[in-house]
């Protein structure tokens, strides 16, 4: 059996979501979602600079998460444009 992962929103996070064009919701909380049961899906890069940092792409947008591996957690630190996720 797979190990599920509680997923939580930095604040920072969910306010940058609620900015988003509502197109690509459906497809970004869909992703969100499986990161529960597989916290390192096909596409996932890890970022450099940050040990348990994690990048996953959606169309033009970026999830950056942290993976929690002891307490089967990950954090959803930003969601942003491509062109601002960086900055």
């Amino acid at each position: 059996m797979m190990d599920i992962y509680r997923i939580k929103w930095k604040p920072s996070a969910l306010k940058e979501f609620k900015k988003i064009e509502r197109s690509i919701i459906p497809r970004i909380l869909g992703t969100i979602e499986n990161l529960s049961s597989d916290p390192f899906p096909s596409g996932v890069r890890k970022l450099q600079g940050g040990e348990h940092s994690y990048r996953i792409r959606i169309g033009d947008y970026r999830i950056i998460y942290v993976v929690f591996e002891s307490e089967r957690l990950i954090e959803i630190a930003r969601i942003r444009h491509r062109k601002e996720v960086y900055r």
